[in-house]
């Protein structure tokens, strides 16, 4: 029954997107149907992503996961870019590091089984979200003696995320030619074929991308409807809201007791975008008026740092415990009060 309502409600999304073309309705309701259609995408891409593990193993399907669940952050991204949303592109990133590593993660040990992860893979990735901290901490510095937009913090940024790209890449490489080598056990008799898996997948990213910025461009009444600061919005609201299907396949993937898939998708997820997608997002910015420096605030590294030092704490031992995701969550809720109480730059 519960199966049968998901793939009717995927029914939602072309529904919103005609209704924000054809009747323009408030951008408060605008935000509620697309919020509502970002739940079934969510389980579909969690269904065709644990599919494609069946042919690939945990590691690339969670890294499958990762890289389809953070195309719409890097749209919504690029979007704000264009719209001149610095602070809202940068606390939106750092929002998803924060979100995939803490609440993610954390909600996935706790709905799911107690049982064995890959330490090496998820301590290798989380040594990637730890050294794009250190690195971001250059442009940062250059951000708060001298203004946030500042062109030496454009052109601080420039080799930074150069550099970003290029460990992500080596490191991001080495871990899936080790999993593909591991993991050669056979698929279910009842799963996808790994080319439909993976054209759900894509199906699925897209219809999200024009969710997610129906969702995006709402928000900011959403956002004075609830009288939040224009950084909360983006380091809390927008960072989960734009990677909910990716957030959603996670958890539904962990209820299904495959923890390691479900572990990867999370941690992997942090990784690509503080490696990947906002090196991209800043070396993209310079074809657009306005350019995208990486000048973080000092509570969106902090906040990732002490992320990274909680997971790999939990992560060390190899094994999944519900009172370690509680923890996270925890930890989270920490998190989002302190950006609360923060305010706007």
């Amino acid at each position: 029954m519960a199966r049968r309502t998901l793939w009717a409600s995927l029914a939602l999304a072309p529904a919103t997107i005609a209704v924000d073309l054809a009747l323009h309705p408030g951008k408060v309701v605008l935000f509620v149907l697309a919020a509502a259609s970002l739940v079934p995408l969510a389980w579909l891409i969690g269904e065709s992503t644990e599919h494609a593990a069946e042919h690939t193993g945990a590691g690339i399907g969670g890294f499958l996961n990762a890289s389809f669940g953070n195309a719409p952050e890097l749209i919504i991204a690029l979007f704000a870019v264009g719209g001149n949303l610095p602070e809202v592109v940068r606390g939106s990133l750092s929002g998803s590091v924060i979100s995939n590593l803490l609440l993610v993660f954390g909600v996935t040990q706790v709905v799911g089984p107690e049982k064995q992860l890959d330490r090496r893979s998820l301590l290798a990735q989380l040594g990637l979200v730890g050294a794009a901290v250190v690195l971001l901490a250059i442009p940062a510095t250059i951000g708060y003696t001298g203004g946030s937009e500042r062109h030496t913090a454009v052109i601080a940024s420039i080799p930074i995320s150069v550099v970003l790209l290029l460990l992500y890449l080596v490191v991001t490489g080495r871990n899936l030619r080790r999993h593909h080598n591991m993991e050669r056990a056979a698929a279910a008799a009842d799963a996808w074929t790994l080319p439909a898996a993976v054209g759900v997948l894509m199906i699925a990213t897209v219809t999200t991308a024009f969710v997610s910025e129906i969702l995006v461009h709402s928000l900011n009444a959403f956002a004075k409807a609830v009288g939040a600061t224009d950084f909360f919005v983006a380091a809390v609201i927008v960072a989960i809201v734009g990677n909910a299907a990716e957030h959603g396949g996670a958890i539904v993937i962990a209820r299904a007791g495959k923890m390691k898939l479900a572990s990867e998708i999370a941690i992997s997820s942090s990784a690509q975008v503080a490696l990947l997608v906002a090196p991209a997002v800043m070396l993209l910015s310079l074809f657009f008026t306005h350019e995208l420096p990486l000048s973080f605030r000092w509570e969106e590294l902090v906040g990732m740092g002490v992320a990274v030092a909680i997971v790999a704490g939990m992560v060390w031992d190899g094994r999944s415990r519900t009172w370690e995701g509680v923890l996270l969550l925890l930890a989270y809720a920490g998190v989002v009060a302190g950006f609360l109480f923060a305010g706007n730059r």
